[in-house]
């Protein structure tokens, strides 16, 4: 695990926890604040397993559960402190989360993090990447259509500002948790600060919660998983990143895969390594953003015959 900020306040969480039957990685990439990233940290895997626990299998459907929940629980807080702090109702969190379970990898994701498989075939040296998770961006075509079609009397839905795309000109993910000022229209009022209301009001939400689940049936020749928010990505190629884990040895690797994308984002800017790190958080952001990621080892001889030990790790700012 390993985790860079460039923000003023680092906006992303993480957590690794594992237990005799399953294991959970997730990656929680916030943005205009931490509150929900913060929350899904401490939220999610809890009603995960309240959900496995009920129904006794771990599933699609038991994902998809784990997120609305998730989401229904924010947005109580949110109307909760509302009055208060009504910055609450414009933060969001893009939510990447794996179960490895019986030998099967199950990747949930709402948002643009992304999770890709490193793949060694039998007698070959290479590793060569698989892309487990599908980005929600609307700088990607097929996610401004997806929006077009959800909402086709809204020509607003999507619009080209500041050299992108960005739904309703505000944000560019189309899934998330949180962000509920563009899911329920009775946020879009005072005292929620004016570049965060809408000229025109909106009846069905324009953002929705829904992680993109992927089923991956584990094989010998996969070797290892990343995953990591939009920030390695937005440096590195997904084979590059691949080829960087597969080379070097596992000690150190997630902090050596951070570096070479700070490296990269330094290259693209004409500076060097060291000028770079020396940039505030804050200013830093016009560089790079904050970036998170988890490397996952999958020793295939021991995944369905060795108990994994219990323990709880979650990587983030987290206040003293």
């Amino acid at each position: 695990m390993a985790v860079i900020q460039a923000n003023r306040m680092c906006e992303d969480y993480s957590q690794l926890e594992s237990g005799p039957l399953s294991s959970f990685i997730s990656v929680y990439d916030g943005h205009a604040g931490s509150e929900a990233s913060k929350f899904v940290s401490h939220n999610l895997f809890f009603n995960l397993k309240n959900i496995v626990s009920e129904r006794r299998e771990v599933s699609e459907s038991v994902l998809k559960k784990a997120f609305s929940t998730t989401e229904e629980d924010f947005l109580s807080l949110v109307k909760k402190q509302w009055m208060n702090n009504p910055q609450i109702a414009s933060v969001g969190t893009c939510c990447l989360a794996g179960v490895l379970h019986d030998g099967v990898l199950f990747v949930a994701n709402a948002g643009d993090s992304r999770a890709v498989l490193g793949r060694v075939e039998r007698g070959s040296k290479r590793a060569s990447a698989v892309q487990l998770s599908n980005e929600h961006n609307v700088n990607i075509a097929s996610v401004r259509e997806e929006l077009y079609a959800l909402h086709p009397d809204d020509s607003q839905v999507v619009i080209m500002k500041h050299k992108c795309w960005r739904v309703r000109g505000l944000i560019q993910v189309s899934r998330s948790i949180g962000d509920v000022y563009l899911k329920r229209a009775e946020f879009q009022r005072e005292p929620l600060l004016p570049k965060f209301r809408l000229a025109e009001t909106f009846e069905k939400p324009i953002l929705n919660s829904e992680p993109e689940v992927t089923v991956h049936k584990l094989q010998p020749e996969d070797h290892f998983v990343i995953f990591a928010s939009d920030g390695l990505w937005e440096q590195l190629s997904n084979q590059e990143a691949v080829d960087i884990v597969h080379n070097f040895p596992r000690n150190g690797i997630a902090k050596r895969l951070l570096k070479a994308a700070l490296h990269e984002a330094a290259k693209k800017r004409e500076m060097r390594y060291a000028d770079l790190k020396k940039i505030d958080p804050g200013v830093r952001r016009h560089f790079h953003d904050d970036i998170t990621l988890i490397i996952v080892f999958i020793d295939s001889h021991l995944v369905s015959k060795s108990p994994l030990p219990p323990y709880s790790i979650k990587g983030g700012v987290f206040p003293r």
